[in-house]
């Protein structure tokens, strides 16, 4: 039958009570325990269920973040707790107005939530016959068109008569050179009440490409009558992504990952708008990457089994291509590269103390040069269309969890070291610094763990991309000294890291890439983030499972404007409904309310009770 739940108002008031730049928020019946101030003022006694008096009474008392109208004073972090069913309503001080309620009614909820729509309360039939169209046919859309009607159209239906027959699709571009942080993701939908055609308008393709998700999440099958339908009309849509960069980090270094999984996650992407595949491909295990101008690390594969020619790297960056995902490749360097001296032993420090990577031979900086020049195409000399077999503007080149020991233990380097006039530190820095010049010269931004920018702040070159995996305290320092960041703190209940199975969806949605930053021209040098599933404990048996529904969290967080990502509670009900979808486009997404992230149900339930 068809999916139908009662209107639900989740935020119960969105009137604001301004008091210079103090905005009280309003939540009915709601309360959080263990977050009364101490001692309590007994204005808050006396003004009980007197809301001016308690908002007078809490406005003079020192550390007051808001009250409840039984009268009790809450301290200034109340909202950022979890509130429970009380008897009395809850107030609270913030510095923006409060969002206007979150309504659930009988349609499926979109993930991630749109920048702005309105809709009304009639709904159609989707005819029998219904086409996507465009006028303007190229293989990026064509091919999206077929995909979606796979996706959308699982069903026999009756025939039927006067019915929303298409949707027709409009750019501005039909460029389909592979996107970029660049890329306008922006579209706009219409479905109106008429039972004229929807439209679908977008800037680019990859902006239809979004489009197209939306559109196919408003569609929902009536088994009564056997038809497909869309509530809610008429739908006016506006949408744009909050951050450019949407990403998954996949490890397919510590647990190899089939061509099969990585495919069937790469198609799961688009689903929640991430644009970005993060290819975390080698580390100190193993090295499954075909190179051409240095074959033997090859020799650093787990196995002959478990590798990736270049012509599969080729198909799958073009898979993602055509559902509008750059693949941004990392070879993390110059710890965590032990696999590469398999091959070439010369450009480790020695045979029994094997990284970081040997920063006194300019061997290691020629296999660098060689092996980045196989992903970039050397392209710097046509920055407008990049080349190589990675043609995404940025390149991961790692720079984490360094420990010079290898170098001043060997001879060789110390000996180089010494000439040089180099701390070891000194050496890291000449080795970060002078990988990232080389990917520069090739026409690529490099991407670099934040320990790089710890050690050697603004020596960088400007072009480097700052990626914070640490404490979040240290974003405001990076965006301050003019560097462009990304975003995936691990440390805390809040760790964007998926293989953290402790973290529960909802401290994923809460956490603010901005928090820390006052400055909103600074929050601009945040270019977005990432849900990064290391893989020490992950394989093709438990990749989805792992990443997804956990990923949806974040992926709404970098989506969807700031004020309607407040809090959790407003979008469980729409998680746990993407869940199952994600389940009936076939993948093993987990569920949501698992307190230890990937564990099956504890039992026999529906999809939207797990």
């Amino acid at each position: 039958m068809t999916l139908q739940f009662p209107i639900l108002y989740l935020l119960c008031s969105s009137l604001a009570f301004a008091t210079g730049e103090v905005y009280w928020w309003k939540f009915i019946h709601a309360d959080c325990g263990y977050d009364d101030v101490s001692p309590q003022p007994s204005c808050g006694k006396a003004a009980k269920g007197n809301v001016a008096g308690l908002e007078a009474c809490c406005l003079k008392t020192s550390g007051c973040g808001g009250f409840n109208t039984n009268g009790v004073i809450k301290k200034t972090d109340c909202l950022s707790n979890k509130k429970y069913e009380s008897a009395c309503d809850l107030y609270v001080i913030e510095d923006h107005p409060q969002p206007p309620p979150v309504v659930v009614s009988d349609f499926p909820p979109i993930w991630p939530m749109p920048k702005t729509y309105t809709n009304g309360t009639t709904k159609v039939t989707i005819s029998s016959a219904f086409n996507f169209t465009s006028s303007t046919t190229v293989a990026t859309l064509s091919t999206a068109f077929s995909r979606y009607t796979e996706l959308i159209f699982l069903h026999e239906t009756q025939a039927v008569g006067a019915t929303l027959s298409g949707l027709d699709v409009s750019c501005d571009s039909y460029d389909e050179s592979h996107p970029q942080l660049e890329t306008d993701e922006s579209y706009t939908i219409t479905i109106p009440s008429d039972g004229t055609n929807a439209k679908l308008h977008a800037p680019t393709i990859y902006g239809a490409l979004r489009g197209l998700e939306t559109f196919s999440q408003l569609i929902v099958f009536n088994f009564k009558d056997e038809v497909y339908q869309i509530h809610n009309l008429p739908w006016s849509i506006k949408d744009a992504p909050r951050f450019p960069h949407r990403g998954l980090m996949m490890d397919t270094a510590r647990h190899f990952q089939p061509l099969a999984s990585i495919y069937a996650m790469v198609a799961s992407l688009p689903y929640a708008k991430i644009n970005v595949l993060h290819w975390h491909m080698v580390d100190s295990q193993s090295f499954p990457f075909q190179s051409t101008t240095y074959p033997k690390l090859w020799a650093g594969a787990y196995s002959e089994e478990q590798k990736y020619t270049q012509l599969d790297i080729a198909n799958v960056v073009e898979y993602a291509r055509e559902r509008g995902v750059r693949v941004m490749v990392e070879f993390d360097m110059p710890g965590h590269a032990a696999s590469w001296c398999k091959g070439y032993p010369e450009v480790c420090p020695s045979p029994s103390c094997t990284q970081p990577l040997n920063v006194a031979n300019n061997a290691t900086f020629d296999l660098i040069t060689s092996l980045l020049k196989e992903c970039t195409g050397g392209a710097k000399s046509q920055p407008d269309k990049p080349m190589g077999l990675f043609p995404d503007n940025f390149i991961h080149l790692g720079g984490d969890e360094v420990n010079t020991g290898c170098w001043t233990k060997t001879a060789s380097v110390a000996a180089w070291l010494k000439k040089m006039g180099f701390t070891a530190d000194q050496g890291y820095a000449y080795f970060v610094k002078r990988a990232a010049a080389i990917a520069i010269s090739q026409g690529r931004r490099p991407v670099q763990w934040v320990e790089v920018f710890d050690h050697f702040g603004t020596q960088l070159p400007k072009e480097v991309i700052v990626h914070v995996w640490k404490a979040k305290s240290t974003l405001p320092a990076v965006v301050k000294a003019g560097y462009n960041a990304l975003i995936n703190n691990s440390p805390g209940s809040d760790s964007w890291y998926l293989d953290h199975l402790n973290i529960m969806w909802d401290a994923v949605y809460e956490n603010e890439p901005c928090s820390s930053i006052s400055d909103a021209a600074q929050c601009k040098l945040v270019l977005g983030g990432q849900g990064e599933m290391w893989g020490e404990t992950v394989d093709a048996s438990d990749l989805e499972n792992t990443v997804w529904p956990k990923l949806a969290s974040i992926a709404e967080k970098l989506w969807s404007p700031r004020e309607s990502t407040v809090k959790a509670d407003l979008a469980h009900l729409r998680i746990e409904r993407f869940r199952c979808l994600l389940n009936h486009r076939g993948v093993s997404a987990a569920p949501v309310n698992n307190p230890n992230a990937r564990n099956a149900p504890k039992g026999p339930g529906s999809c939207y009770e797990q």
